[in-house]
């Protein structure tokens, strides 16, 4: 049923949306999945997933993200390539040019909120031109009671046209899309693009802003699980690297896959859902993500086998990055508070697709900051236009695209909640072992879980450690179930020469990546960088 709660096109007159044809408040998935099918904009999977196809983009546009700048940001936002300002004015028209385009049309209404910490809680608002957007908001934003919503009122406001196409000689846009804050208003504009994902990073943006600067609570890309002892962890991640996968543990109560907030009570869930990757997606790889594509699930740019409604998920003929939103509790093991105590571990994951990396080692606090500003991992063959050889890639505080502030800033506040809560710190490496990309072979999943497991049940604290000659890292020279020889990269590879040398190669570009943060870093943090060495 609809929210109970009447309300019409006139309670959005407020916005400047007015002589709407009509207003949908608050609709059920059921309802939304209706109309998006009457509309002839999805179908129904055999699962009862509703498949969607986002246009012209079907991932985030970097380019075309911006921050209006204004009394609030033009001092604490770190402007650059990323952060790139928006004049307040262009923006104002902008937005009342949207409102105009919207008039004569239905739109959507979605009231939710985002932090599972009621400290924090940020009450939002989207208004969306697509059932299926305002859906994906259902699955991936806290949703309210019937008593929230009677005296509901947001903070933030979302709005949300993906047929609304910008005049970039006009308007200020780079091109005809854009997804554009303003932290005076409030409010986040979004247009030309259906990708649902700039909806959702939008928010985390804001949070990424707010959450450190105004409340000392530490915001994060990163998902988090828990133990049966009440002993949280946290796993940092670029894509690929496994966080997703390896945060499901059956053993452990799943707190969420995406973003978090570690403030002074713990860590808790931004969100209420998953947006999870769905290319070569198989049952035994991922069953809780597979089992979790149902009704109310939302599938994107995928494709179905021949003659049947059953999705291809091998299959990247619309896009690689073909992804599934579905509400957490599609997850069995999923904890439904979505919070937790203060973290025991927190696991940098990587895919160094270089052969380097120890498959675990353990950190210092300076090096576990200055591997958190780098935020490395690397792609591979396959996984990007144009890829063929092994590239690395740097995302600071793995998360780069959704940071406001400088990246040191957040580092620090990781440095400092580390040491208040004597959390151990690990770098682990899910890529290659045995040389390169090509010549190596990829990590054995079977062996990064046991590892991962020794270091929650405090089974590797004690063994005998060695220090890597180029890293400086840490590296245990015994884990249960992992055979010894696997634990040190170099005795992996038939030429040790060869490994320095590559290694030698990584260090070198990690030390060439940081040279951007360097005059904001601490001494601490900069002793944390690699050393090149000589080879005989």
């Amino acid at each position: 049923m609809e929210n109970t709660i009447k309300k019409t096109s006139s309670d959005l007159d407020y916005l400047g949306l007015s002589n709407l044809t009509g207003a949908h408040w608050n609709l059920t998935p059921e309802q939304l999945v209706e109309e998006t099918i009457l509309r002839k904009q999805g179908i129904l999977s055999d699962s009862g997933a509703l498949c969607i196809n986002t246009g012209e983009f079907t991932g985030r546009s970097p380019k075309d993200r911006f921050i209006v700048k204004d009394a609030i940001t033009a001092d604490t936002v770190d402007w650059g390539n990323i952060n790139m300002p928006f004049d307040a004015e262009k923006f104002d028209s902008l937005h009342n040019k949207i409102c105009h385009y919207l008039e004569g049309k239905d739109v959507f209404v979605r009231d939710a909120y985002a932090c599972a910490d009621d400290t924090h809680r940020l009450n939002l608002r989207l208004v969306s031109e697509y059932p299926w957007s305002n859906q994906f908001a259902n699955n991936m934003f806290l949703r309210l009671t019937k008593e929230e919503l009677a005296t509901f009122k947001p903070e933030w406001h979302i709005l949300c046209a993906p047929g609304f196409m910008a005049d970039a000689k006009i308007d200020g846009t780079r091109q005809h899309n854009f997804a554009i804050i303003n932290f005076t208003r409030k409010t986040i504009i979004i247009g030309g693009t259906g990708y649902t994902g700039e909806i959702k990073k939008g928010i985390f943006s804001v949070l990424n802003y707010v959450l450190p600067k105004t409340k000392g609570v530490m915001a994060m890309h990163c998902s988090a699980n828990v133990g049966k002892n009440n002993d949280t962890a946290i796993f940092f991640g670029l894509s690929g690297t496994g966080k997703t996968t390896l945060s499901a543990d059956p053993k452990r109560f799943l707190i969420g896959d995406d973003e978090h907030g570690w403030s002074d009570n713990g860590v808790f869930n931004f969100e209420g859902g998953c947006y999870a990757k769905c290319i070569d997606l198989t049952e035994e790889k991922e069953p809780d993500i597979y089992h979790a594509i149902k009704h109310g699930a939302i599938l994107e740019n995928i494709t179905f086998l021949d003659g049947t409604r059953k999705p291809d998920f091998s299959s990247s003929e619309i896009t690689q990055n073909t992804r599934v939103s579905y509400p957490i509790y599609h997850i069995g093991n999923a904890l439904p508070v979505s919070k937790g105590d203060h973290p025991t571990n927190i696991f940098f994951l990587t895919c160094d697709a270089f052969g380097v990396l120890p498959p675990i080692s353990k950190l210092t606090p300076g090096q576990a900051m200055y591997h958190f500003i780098s935020g490395y991992t690397a792609k591979v063959a396959g996984t990007e236009a144009g890829v063929e050889e092994p590239q690395e890639t740097f995302s600071a505080c793995f998360g780069a695209p959704f940071l406001p502030l400088h990246p040191t800033f957040y580092a620090e506040m990781l440095g400092k909640k580390m040491q208040e809560h004597n959390v151990n710190v690990w770098l682990v490496n899910t890529g290659w072992t045995g040389g390169s990309y090509g010549i190596g072979t990829r990590m054995k999943l079977s062996y990064t879980r046991s590892m991962i497991t020794a270091a929650l049940n405090g089974e590797i604290d004690d063994v005998e450690y060695k220090e890597h000659n180029i890293f400086g890292l840490m590296i245990p020279q015994s884990c249960p179930d992992v055979p010894g020889e696997v634990l040190n990269p170099k005795y992996t590879w038939a030429d040790h020469k060869a490994y320095d040398r590559k290694a030698n190669l990584l260090a070198s570009s990690f030390n060439k990546n940081f040279e951007q943060f360097a005059d904001k870093a601490s001494e601490e943090i900069l002793a944390a960088a690699p050393k090149v060495v000589s080879i005989a």
